[in-house]
């Protein structure tokens, strides 16, 4: 029987683990097979922690909704009550934002919540707290630079901007914010 050494094969993966596991202490970026072994702890490591990385944000958002909460004499599971009886659809993501960014519209929610809570029919109240965020968020020159460039050319199109379609993103947004 020949003898077979794998040739170009094994090395080329054992480049790739090598190449994986670079930046690693000691012989974990040197040696293949603590590098390899490495490489799998890793990977389990980066998949836990993508989970995890999930409830960390989630635990954030709640505690961050729940000082803007007590800020306005509510307890947070009673204003999560309160928007769910109200029929309030909005994240914790988003309410942590709002409670962070535009105070006075959080206020309107934790008025909502408290009627639902109460009993009180609060779909006109919805209705008004929704238009609020629209108008509560005018469109500034930082707002209108984080669009895409379709978005801000679909802009400057129904402003009546003339030759908007060869502009690039910096002078679309100059020229809208004119």
């Amino acid at each position: 029987m020949t003898r077979v050494k794998g040739g170009t094969v094994s090395k080329n993966r054992r480049r790739k683990v090598l190449k994986s596991a670079k930046g690693y202490f000691g012989s974990k970026h040197r040696l293949y097979k603590t590098a390899q072994e490495q490489t799998f702890h890793s990977g389990a490591y980066a998949f836990r922690d993508r989970k995890q990385n999930k409830r960390n944000f989630r635990k954030l958002w709640i505690t961050r909704i729940n000082a803007a909460c007590r800020m306005n004499d509510i307890s947070y599971s009673r204003f999560i009550n309160g928007l769910a009886k109200a029929g309030v659809e909005i994240n914790r993501k988003m309410l942590s934002e709002v409670a962070i960014d535009n105070p006075a519209l959080f206020a309107s929610y934790v008025a909502i919540a408290k009627d639902a809570l109460n009993g009180k029919v609060v779909s006109s109240a919805v209705k008004a707290a929704n238009e609020e965020v629209k108008k509560a968020e005018p469109e500034s020159s930082a707002d209108i630079s984080k669009l895409t460039v379709a978005e801000l050319k679909e802009m400057a199109a129904s402003a009546g901007i003339e030759g908007y379609t060869s502009m690039k993103k910096a002078e679309l947004v100059s020229a809208l914010s004119k």
